[in-house]
């Protein structure tokens, strides 16, 4: 099997090349031969058969090159095998209440959403044969990443979600950030989940969905999500983050100095509560990182499936034994050719 195989068209230069040495070898050898009938003593000497031997070696050489060029490789090896596995997409809530400040356990060094991906960061590592996948929401739903085994692609995808810009800053993509972005999608959020893991080969889907807000906005209400969720016989569990009340997030004052401020924000538990219990889920509040990561492993005890994978090896590539071989063939011919040829026969 071959990387490049369209570069065995140089083959076709090589050939002719090739034919060209032959007849003139071969007029060579007819003039020698009749030579020879005349002079029946005289016998080949060493530096003659080199002479016979340049051009096979450089075409040798030359094939080589060729083949190396068009990378040479061996098939790939593939595995299929079990594994217990989960199909899991993670819904997470960006909205504008996500800068909160109250997981971070005092030092104010880390919003509600660093926490959440830390966390969730290592939730993925714990599930190896997992089919993960990442949906964010705010004002509306995007999937971030489909379900897949790659989890290092999705922790590549997963340090890449933000908070948008506050109403009317700019984004980290220079973009102007509306107010609709900053605010809470519930249903929207796990209606597109519910997308992804419709055809999911896993028997056993599930949805952790992680809001600290109410539901205003969407196309989806979070009760027809549920009950949607239901029919498809996915569970859904809840995390509600932080409280009803006053909580801390970093803001700038009129001068532009970064400054804490306490602002007022509500968690609808009820709508959450309600979601869970419609799927056959769980829901939990969490106001402490340890109560996520004790969540988090409790809904990693959950029955898996036995699925089948294909894995498949890399190729091993024999592109650098060729061209060695091809160099070194005319290296030699080209070291014979300048030691010897030149010298009188």
């Amino acid at each position: 099997m071959f990387s490049s195989p369209w570069l065995f068209l140089l083959l076709v230069p090589w050939a002719i090349m090739a034919w060209r040495i032959w007849r003139a070898a071969r007029a060579k050898g007819v003039i020698f031969a009749s030579a020879a009938t005349r002079f029946t003593q005289i016998k080949p000497t060493w530096r003659q058969w080199l002479c016979a031997l340049l051009p096979l070696l450089f075409l040798v050489g030359t094939l080589c090159l060729i083949i190396g060029a068009a990378g040479p490789r061996s098939l790939l090896s593939r595995e299929v095998r079990s594994a217990d596995a989960l199909a899991v997409m993670m819904a997470v809530d960006i909205s504008g209440s996500m800068r909160g400040l109250d997981l971070s356990e005092g030092r104010y060094d880390a919003t509600r959403l660093d926490v959440v991906k830390r966390i969730f960061r290592d939730f993925v590592e714990q599930r190896p044969e997992d089919l993960i996948g990442l949906v964010s929401f705010g004002g509306y739903a995007s999937v971030r990443a489909p379900l897949t085994a790659d989890h290092r692609a999705l922790m590549h995808t997963l340090s890449g979600v933000t908070i948008p810009g506050e109403n009317g800053e700019v984004d980290e993509r220079g973009r102007r950030v509306t107010g609709d972005e900053l605010q809470t999608a519930i249903g929207d959020g796990l209606a597109v989940s519910l997308l992804r893991l419709k055809d999911a080969t896993p028997k056993t889907k599930v949805v952790i969905l992680l809001s600290d807000g109410e539901s205003n906005a969407g196309a989806v209400t979070p009760t027809e999500a549920a009950k949607a969720a239901a029919e498809l016989g996915v569970r859904v569990y809840t995390i509600g983050v932080g409280s009803t009340g006053h909580t801390k997030i970093r803001g700038k004052d009129m001068w532009g100095n970064e400054v804490l401020a306490d602002v007022w924000m509500t968690l609808d538990e009820q709508t959450l509560q309600q979601i869970a219990e419609t799927t056959g889920g769980e829901y939990a509040n969490v106001r402490e990182p340890e109560q996520l990561e004790a969540f988090l492993k409790h809904i990693s005890e959950l029955e898996t499936t036995r699925v089948e994978r294909q894995i498949y090896a890399r190729y091993t590539s024999h592109t650098r034994s060729w061209l060695i071989a091809g160099g070194l063939c005319c290296l030699l011919a080209s070291v014979l050719l300048m030691a010897w040829i030149r010298r009188p026969i």
